[in-house]
């Protein structure tokens, strides 16, 4: 019966230790459910002898009240026909079988007991079995969405380097344009300048008085005096 100390240790088994302890729960589920199989085909086998033990048991203790009953019967049957010795004959055997159907009602009693006791583990082994096969697919269920966010994490910290990229590219653009405009501007000055110089010079002569008719006869006046 070395089969039941192993089925009570994989009662008390703590899966959740056992998934704290592997690095890839879903690899280490699916192997723990094969030893549960297994386990369950040992649980399963002997729980088989054992009821065939209880069977057996059955049938013996059957058998020997059968024949209990038949010497009842014979009996009376002798007493009935005046046969007093050969109603005693049949007495002693029933006598006998009633010593022998003692024990073999003890033995069936442990039998089935037995039997009993290795359905109701067999029968609990089952159902945890079908409890850890939703909970087998629940845990692989949560690895994948794991695996999955540990995915949008990665792509999530590169975009975030991407996004500091762009922003400084924005800001050389920005530096850029910046020079640029400056540079623009101060030649927009110079030209101003200059242009303004120009204006100022015109300006200079055109503001001048038209003095042709003096000059004129400034000049008749030193011809005259032989200037």
């Amino acid at each position: 019966m070395g089969i039941l100390t192993r089925f009570k240790d994989i009662m008390a088994s703590n899966i959740n230790a056992l998934l704290d302890k592997c690095e890839d729960p879903e690899k280490m589920i699916d192997q723990y459910m094969r030893n549960m199989e297994k386990d369950l085909g040992e649980v399963k086998a002997e729980t088989a002898s054992v009821m065939a033990d209880e069977t057996r048991a059955k049938r013996e203790l059957d058998e020997c009240n059968e024949q209990i009953a038949k010497m009842q019967a014979y009996a009376e049957k002798a007493l009935a026909a005046g046969n007093e010795n050969d109603a005693r004959t049949f007495l002693e055997k029933k006598q006998q079988l009633a010593g022998t159907q003692t024990a073999l009602q003890n033995a069936y009693n442990v039998a089935a007991a037995n039997a009993q006791k290795m359905r109701d583990m067999h029968d609990k082994l089952v159902k945890d079995i079908e409890a850890l096969e939703a909970r087998r697919d629940a845990i692989k269920a949560t690895v994948k969405a794991a695996k999955a966010q540990e995915k949008i994490n990665k792509v999530g910290s590169s975009v975030t380097g991407a996004a500091n990229n762009m922003e400084a590219f924005e800001r050389m653009e920005a530096k850029a344009n910046k020079m640029l405009d400056e540079a623009n501007a101060m030649a927009e000055l110079n030209m101003s300048q200059a242009e303004s110089s120009i204006d100022d010079l015109a300006a200079k002569y055109e503001t001048m008085p038209n003095n042709s008719a003096v000059d004129d006869e400034l000049a008749a006046l030193k011809a005259k005096m032989g200037l």
